[in-house]
């Protein structure tokens, strides 16, 4: 395998959590992206045939069950005070990969997904935000027989029609707040569209694991927490399971090298009882919490 972890074979085994993590150019085969002009550019990219994608990496049970081939793409339209990968959050950082390319990519795992129950997931940045190219990408994996799984805080979701969701196995949804204000402060955006999405998902049955980040003096208040059970509860019998994060600021010199504020500098990781103490909130409920 060369160093980039992308060119060559990467063999893994199911169990080891070993993770192997590269940037995207080429996925490992010749892209013609490059090459195209302005306006063939803008046009691939409205049909889905290109997509900026930031990066990629194969990992077990990170983001999804199994090992699974998660591709980062490039774009985002929250700005959460926490984000670990401030470097998705606008269409600068990636390289061009065409709809072949990344399709021949997933697939060349296939057995892998296979062995371990893993698969595809589509994370960013947000994935919905390139959405033609993400449409296409679930569907020709998920024809494949590979499970498909998407990373998303659903503010894009109505972007989804019924039919692209019948080719997405299993949704990640960050609820990244139960309080508007507090969502509204976390995220620059508003919290309805996640609820909205979030009953979408219930209606149709499709299976989620809900993502809660935990940050002290930010996310952790009492009254907050239980208004993300609250909202969770929402959607009973489709959520498979909710996963509390603990906040970590991991990320601060990909702030400061991007020239943005990040104000969470002093911000410690929550105790090992604080997390637990939340984790409690939605085993109350009734939930498999991780």
């Amino acid at each position: 395998m060369a160093a980039d972890g992308v060119s060559g074979v990467v063999t893994l085994s199911p169990e080891a959590g070993e993770r192997v993590r590269g940037v995207a150019q080429g996925l490992g085969y010749e892209s013609d992206a490059d090459d195209m002009t302005r306006p063939e550019l803008m046009e691939a990219r409205r049909t889905g045939d290109v997509a900026l994608v930031h990066s990629w990496e194969l990992v077990t049970a990170v983001d999804g069950p199994g090992t699974r081939m998660t591709v980062f793409l490039s774009g985002c339209p929250l700005r959460c005070l926490y984000c670990h990968n401030p470097d998705t959050m606008e269409m600068k950082t990636g390289t061009l990969e065409t709809i072949e390319d990344v399709t021949k990519k997933v697939k060349r795992y296939k057995r892998i997904f296979a062995a371990s129950g893993g698969g595809l997931t589509i994370s960013g940045g947000e994935p919905l935000f390139q959405i033609a190219f993400t449409r296409r990408l679930l569907k020709n994996v998920h024809d494949a027989g590979i499970h498909t799984t998407i990373d998303t805080s659903g503010n894009l979701g109505s972007r989804l029609t019924d039919d692209d969701l019948e080719n997405i196995d299993l949704v990640l949804l960050d609820v990244k707040s139960g309080d508007p204000d507090t969502y509204r402060k976390v995220t620059s955006r508003e919290l309805q569209p996640t609820i909205d999405f979030g009953d979408r998902l219930h209606k149709l049955g499709k299976p989620v694991w809900v993502r809660f980040v935990l940050v002290p003096g930010l996310t952790d208040d009492p009254d907050n927490v239980d208004k993300v059970a609250d909202i969770v509860s929402r959607w009973k019998g489709t959520v498979e399971r909710v996963e509390v994060l603990p906040f970590h600021n991991m990320a601060a010199d990909k702030w400061a090298e991007l020239g943005l504020n990040y104000t969470l500098e002093d911000v410690q990781p929550p105790s090992k009882e604080s997390v637990e103490a939340v984790r409690q909130v939605f085993r109350d409920r009734g939930f498999e919490v991780r």
